[in-house]
């Protein structure tokens, strides 16, 4: 789950935390690139529990109404949250082993943010998308799988109310959820019937390699940082140097680590990345200003015959 996007924006943080945390050793920051990666494919599981726990509501709600009713009287039909709470995907979702494993193991839930849950809840089976699903005669997997992922589209992915709540939880959450959300979409529609309980999550790395990619960005923008900062210096008069913000120097000195250390990554790539890393930290120029001078840069590389990409 952890793609290359993600560990390019937690290097571009961490490398800037550590330049402003004077003392802390390259060890201590890269064990809290570790950390930080890890929080993120938390934050994935916690994401698809919450799933779990909004059919888990659709239950009790259902149970609650169902005890009134034999006391009170009143309609057989099904209602809405019990429509939910047997929805097939949400059923499944519930009941897979590696998710419930790593919820036993947890200090937090989402129970503790009922009166959010609620609201989410209500926002759920009031959406016209659930309201058509109701009128709906039969309901196969398909369906309910699809109807969750829309769900999910309409009123997580696109919530601003998640990042303050978050963030209470976990500061190494503050960015991570664009990525998360994408990924948590991609696990629902991979959800098949016939793998049950063990059906398989997506991995914390999809490769080894993207894990020792984190490590040896990391360390080789600290290591090399007096060679990739003369090659920025290079480029600029020294009034100019002295001028640069701060996050566009770090980025720029990442950037070339990254195409210097990894001739494999297309020169496009890397640029990209950083190009839209920049234009979220740091200045509404910034995105020209590094890309003028890594392309620059990069041109002299290939001139002088240190780049061969």
């Amino acid at each position: 789950m952890i793609n290359r996007a993600l560990i390019r924006l937690k290097v571009v943080q961490l490398i800037y935390a550590y330049y402003q945390n004077e003392g802390k050793t390259t060890e201590v920051a890269l064990k809290e690139l570790d950390f930080s990666l890890q929080k993120a494919y938390d934050l994935y599981r916690l994401m698809l529990l919450l799933l779990v726990e909004l059919r888990r509501r659709a239950e009790r709600v259902d149970v609650a109404r169902e005890a009134k009713k034999q006391r009170v009287g009143g309609n057989d039909a099904p209602s809405n949250d019990r429509l939910l709470a047997d929805n097939l995907f949400l059923k499944q979702l519930s009941e897979n082993e590696t998710l419930l494993e790593f919820e036993a193991a947890q200090k937090w839930s989402w129970n503790s943010e009922d009166t959010f849950l609620k609201k989410l809840y209500d926002a759920w089976l009031n959406d016209d998308l659930f309201l058509r699903y109701v009128d709906m005669k039969e309901h196969d997997y398909e369906t309910d799988r699809e109807l969750v992922r829309k769900l999910y589209k309409n009123h997580v992915e696109k919530s601003e109310e998640f990042d303050s709540l978050l963030e209470e939880q976990s500061l190494y959450w503050n960015d991570d959820k664009e990525i998360v959300d994408s990924f948590v979409l991609k696990t629902i529609k991979r959800f098949q019937p016939e793998n049950g309980v063990a059906q398989e999550l997506l991995p914390a790395y999809a490769a080894q390699e993207d894990q020792e990619f984190a490590g040896r960005l990391f360390k080789t923008t600290i290591e090399r940082c007096g060679e990739l900062r003369d090659l920025i210096k290079s480029s600029t008069k020294k009034w100019q140097f002295n001028r640069i913000a701060f996050m566009d120097l770090v980025i720029m000195q990442i950037t070339l680590a990254e195409i210097l250390e990894f001739p494999s990554i297309p020169l496009n790539v890397t640029f990209n990345e950083y190009l839209d890393i920049a234009k979220i930290y740091s200045t509404p120029r910034s995105a020209g200003f590094i890309h003028g001078m890594i392309d620059n840069i990069t041109k002299r590389l290939k001139e002088e015959g240190v780049l061969l990409k």
